[in-house]
């Protein structure tokens, strides 16, 4: 009897085992909808805008036209005229351009961060004061006003001599929370019987997956492919039903198909990433490299005393050609990426002989692979 009980533990426990191996292989592979996926209409918005920074030390405008122009429209809204032909001294004055985005479903009275960026000759931004601005979007109207005491992480300094340092960027700040949102983007979400998701990445392959398993828990006919990258979802009309319902379909997990094999080259950088798909048909390669190495040497030619002759400083060149040995590898059918990894490891390739192999092999048609350089 314990005997049989022991070995009904084992089995169990190899059971366990082999589920949960299962189970963390599935869970690794899959993928939420909300993760590859984004809901159609429900997006952010750009906002910009134009103001002025004081309260700097020094290190502000020089006297521009429009820095000019900018601080005396300030003054006049607040009944000070300067008067004509007044030249403004403002190198505590910095005019700045404010970028902000604006969330889906932001409402007014709620805060949002904004960047703010010296647009002219100011050498920090260091210790300034935004005054408000307002923030419009693409069509013009007023979304945010903006305000508030610089944060900038960069630092700036310079010396009588024209010697300077600079860390970071000085002349860029963010203000948290430095503008308050007055208008709101109308959304289309609540609009309609259906919803559309976007995928990140197109694929037929990954759209037809979502809507199986939209399908699968709904019911049939629930989703439908648009095309490789939006699949269409029947949603409840009221908003509140429509808002439970995506936060369940959002959080649906699936294994999204595999992406086409690519090999990327980064020529400026050596950088070199091979996809998990990408194959070589039956090949052999030999690559060799001739190495000229030039070396300048300088000689001084000194007349004697009675020759009359120039002093002449005078070049040799030496010039050293080596050819190092190729190693020819070959490739049977089917090669995937640690074979060819292996290979080029062994033989001890540099990132710039890869890269002309890579090239030759797609040329040669036995690169199964998309081949991007950039």
């Amino acid at each position: 009897m314990p005997f049989t009980i022991l070995n009904n533990t084992k089995l169990l426990l190899n059971t366990c085992l082999v589920i949960c191996i299962v189970l963390f292989t599935s869970v690794v592979d899959a993928a939420r909808i909300k993760d590859i996926a984004s809901v159609q209409g429900v997006r952010s918005n750009q906002l910009v805008g134009y103001g002025l920074v004081v309260g700097l030390p020094g290190t502000g405008e020089k006297s521009s036209a429009f820095t000019e122009q900018a601080f005396s429209t300030m003054l006049r809204n607040f009944g000070i005229n300067v008067p004509p032909g007044e030249t403004l001294k403002i190198k505590n004055v910095a005019p700045v351009a404010i970028t902000a985005e604006l969330k889906p479903f932001t409402k007014p009275g709620q805060t949002i961060d904004i960047t703010v960026s010296a647009i002219g000759e100011a050498k920090s931004l260091r210790g300034g004061e935004l005054l408000q601005t307002f923030l419009k979007g693409v069509d013009g109207k007023v979304y945010a006003l903006a305000q508030g005491s610089l944060v900038v992480g960069g630092l700036g300094a310079e010396g009588a001599d024209g010697s300077k340092v600079v860390i970071n960027t000085p002349t860029v700040g963010r203000i948290s929370n430095g503008a308050i949102v007055e208008r709101e983007v109308l959304s289309p979400f609540g609009q309609g019987d259906t919803i559309t998701f976007n995928l990140h990445k197109a694929d037929f392959t990954t759209a037809k997956k979502m809507a199986d398993t939209i399908n699968n828990l709904v019911g049939p006919h629930t989703a439908s492919m648009l095309d490789a990258t939006s699949v269409q979802v029947l949603a409840p009309r009221d908003v509140s039903q429509r808002v439970s319902y995506l936060s369940t379909l959002e959080n649906l997990e699936f294994e999204p198909a595999r992406s086409s094999a690519k090999i990327i080259v980064n020529s400026r950088t050596g950088t070199i990433v091979i996809g998990q798909d990408v194959k070589l048909l039956p090949t052999a390669i030999t690559h060799g490299g001739i190495s000229v190495t030039i070396s300048e040497n300088k000689t001084v030619s000194q007349p004697n005393a009675f020759a009359n002759g120039n002093t002449e400083v005078i070049d040799n060149s030496t010039i050293d050609v080596t050819q190092a040995d190729s190693r020819m590898f070959r490739f049977d059918p089917g090669v995937n990426l640690n074979d060819l990894v292996r290979a080029v490891n062994e033989v001890g390739l540099a990132p710039g002989d890869l890269m002309a192999i890579l090239e030759a092999l797609k040329q040669a048609g036995a690169l199964e692979g998309e081949l991007i350089i950039i």
